[in-house]
């Protein structure tokens, strides 16, 4: 639609590129601040426990790692309307299409995650890197596909638990 409305390739390119490193603060900004919210009541805890405890109280279920694809379109709407609430009409599909992409190389890299078996870098420090993140400290490395916001926001886990996952 982006290139229908007169953009390049290249500048379609770029702008879904641009859509993947916004996923990428947003998949963070929702794992650290929705995910791992603070509740008090029965009601938000268990909406907090539907929403991610659970898939932390059984990590290696593969049946709680990825939203459900129907909710994941249901929500695509709202965010459609946030991106083309700050891009222009011809701009909004291609930022969306890299959110979007974003979004399903995070669902499938965090199942990888789980259940695969990685050997060799990045993935298999991403899998310790995670699996910290599960088994030894939760309030820390909140990013799954990096660790980048982690190093800008300083929830990096500490230098000494990261020398363990090396």
């Amino acid at each position: 639609m982006s290139v229908r409305m007169g953009h390049t390739i290249q500048e379609v390119i770029l702008m879904a590129l641009f859509g993947v490193f916004v996923w990428t603060l947003i998949e963070y900004s929702l794992h650290r601040f929705l995910f791992h919210i603070e509740t008090r009541s029965y009601w938000s805890n268990t909406a907090h426990y539907l929403i991610h405890g659970c898939h932390h109280k059984h990590p290696m279920d593969s049946l709680r790692l990825v939203f459900p694809p129907a909710g994941a379109a249901i929500i695509c709407v709202p965010f459609w309307n946030v991106v083309a609430f700050f891009a222009s009409p011809s701009t909004t599909p291609a930022l969306f299409a890299g959110g979007l992409l974003g979004y399903v190389m995070y669902d499938c890299t965090h199942y990888y995650l789980h259940h695969g078996q990685p050997s060799k870098d990045p993935a298999n420090h991403l899998k310790r890197y995670h699996l910290s993140h599960h088994f030894r400290i939760q309030d820390k490395g909140f990013g799954i596909t990096s660790s980048l916001w982690d190093a800008v926001f300083g929830t990096l886990p500490s230098s000494k638990i990261a020398a363990k996952l090396s």
